[in-house]
């Protein structure tokens, strides 16, 4: 049985009303209680634990940040469906009904699975996305929207499995239930089989056992005054702080060439040594600093403030492209949940392309497709790709693998069109590495991305600004719009405008890499 459950609308009344920022000293402070994000929020960053309790004010959530929460309500739903005698617990404005609602349907006969059971122990509060009745006790899950488990999912587990055991209940069985790549959307509306167990009781017994000392930490942390907490990798991970523009807001300018700034693996290392070595400023480390051949082509052209350009070496490649040249980007989405029957959860779907055609003599034409019907958009984006790019001549893109591996996937979907859609994939040509062999500008600041190469090759042209984008203004931004236009909900007047948007920063793409194309070839004599 569940003991009773004492002070328990005080204590929920703490959770959902967090002090008032005047509250704040030491002194003043009455008992913190905590519930499990907000220990995940502390096992973060206690400064991040610390601000989410009282200063809210300043938490500053990203449309990407909202899109996940979405996701994670879908798949929480499609969970429960799962089980149709189940019961959600409630009310979600009450948690103290809720715990007693929870207690009384754990200590009635009829045993039925239970949605957001909710426990609390030792002023640790937590809502169990499913409670599933087993012969020998109740199996915990915890739903996710990923596709594997995290090294954060278990932390998570393990402060439900604690409470759960601390407020009398037997956890026989324990997993994160996650997404399932392997499943395909087959029937309209069933996802049975999207969501798989990996059961984790075993593997989280030690943190489990841990579980009491965190806590006591977080109240510790939460009795003091605001964290001293240096700005680190904990800003970033396991998820982006939304409180890091909070913390960034004291903080000295930095070098405006940070060693941080060079790229990739190699580059990361190598910044580390050059900080151990006392170097924060990319122009301060000596010419003779050993470094591989890119990173030494950074280092130079930021310590000298000269782009390195190696013209000719781009002006051959170029050269031996094909006519006419067909300057092609994608945008594409991986809904978590599959939307059309035929697809597999985060498979990757094209819904827009443009197309920049340039000819011999100069001529340019665009072409552009743009699905917004909410019906999967993959045979009308093939058939639109093989009436725009021709049987010959080059199709230039800014990291090939996206481009070609939409169009394989396309050839694989559609078996009439296959040939012509794998023809098509053959003849791609990449200028990314193009770019990052034979040019660094040192206003790239460590980016090969297309949105630092344009500006700093091309900085007098207005007309390729990303900055001057209304709306979206990157590929994430573009998956956000679509996700939104093909809304049913949707109304006209934002479908046309997010429509507007998306072939606006689409058309940019492409043409700017027509500009930077020609800004490598060298004139002719």
């Amino acid at each position: 049985t569940i003991p009773a459950v004492t002070g328990a609308s005080r204590f929920i009344r703490s959770l959902l009303n967090p002090m008032d920022k005047a509250q704040t000293a030491a002194g003043s402070r009455a008992r913190t209680n905590l519930s499990k994000s907000r220990i995940t929020a502390f096992e973060q960053c206690p400064k991040r634990l610390w601000l989410e309790v009282y200063r809210r004010d300043l938490l500053a959530f990203t449309a990407r940040s909202e899109a996940v929460f979405a996701v994670g309500h879908a798949v929480g739903a499609i969970s429960q469906a799962a089980y149709p005698d189940g019961i959600m617990i409630g009310p979600d404005d009450d948690l103290a009904k809720a715990i007693d609602m929870t207690t009384a349907l754990l200590q009635s006969s009829d045993r039925r699975p239970l949605f957001e059971a909710t426990f609390s122990h030792k002023d640790v509060l937590v809502r169990v996305d499913l409670l599933l009745p087993l012969e020998d006790g109740w199996h915990m899950a915890e739903v996710k929207s990923t596709a594997s488990v995290k090294a954060y999912h278990l932390l998570d587990l393990a402060t439900q499995v604690w409470v759960a055991q601390g407020a009398g209940v037997k956890i026989s069985r324990a997993s994160i239930r996650h997404i399932d790549t392997r499943f395909s959307y087959q029937t309209l509306g069933d996802y049975g089989g999207l969501l798989k167990d990996a059961d984790q009781l075993a593997a989280i017994t030690e943190s489990v056992s841990q579980r009491q000392i965190v806590i006591e930490a977080a109240k510790q942390t939460l009795l003091g005054d605001e964290p001293t907490k240096a700005v680190g990798p904990q800003c970033t991970e396991p998820f982006d702080c939304p409180f890091i523009g909070y913390c960034q807001k004291d903080l000295p300018a930095g070098p405006k060439y940070p060693v941080s700034l060079l790229p990739n693996a190699a580059g990361k290392k190598a910044a580390k040594q050059m900080e151990a070595s006392g170097f924060k400023d990319l122009r301060d480390v000596p010419e003779d600093y050993d470094l591989a051949p890119a990173l030494r082509r950074l280092h130079m052209a930021t310590r000298t403030g000269i782009a390195y350009l190696d013209q000719v070496g781009l002006d051959e490649a170029i050269r031996a492209w094909d006519w006419p040249r067909y300057y092609l980007d994608f945008e594409t989405i991986n809904f978590a949940i599959p939307r059309w029957l035929g697809f597999r959860p985060f498979q990757s779907v094209p819904f827009q392309f443009s197309c920049h055609r340039q000819d011999q003599d100069g001529s340019l034409a665009h072409s552009e497709f743009l699905d917004l019907s909410g019906h999967d958009p993959s045979r009308a984006c093939a058939e639109a790709l093989l009436a725009q790019l021709g049987n010959r001549g080059a199709i230039i893109t800014y990291n090939a693998p996206t481009e070609r591996g939409a169009i394989r996937a396309l050839a694989s979907q559609f078996a009439d069109l296959r040939d012509r859609l794998n023809a098509i994939a053959e003849r791609i040509v990449d200028l990314l590495p193009l770019v990052k062999a034979h040019y660094y500008h040192p206003d790239m600041l460590g980016s090969y991305s297309i949105k630092a190469v344009l500006p700093a090759r091309l900085p007098d042209l207005p007309h390729l600004s990303y900055a001057a984008l209304d709306g979206v203004k990157d590929g994430l931004a573009a998956q956000s719009a679509y996700a939104e236009a093909i809304a049913p909900d949707g109304l006209p007047q934002v479908r046309e405008r997010l429509r507007a948007e998306l072939l606006q920063y689409c058309a940019l793409d492409t043409l700017a890499m027509v500009a930077l194309t020609q800004s490598f070839i060298l004139p002719s004599a």
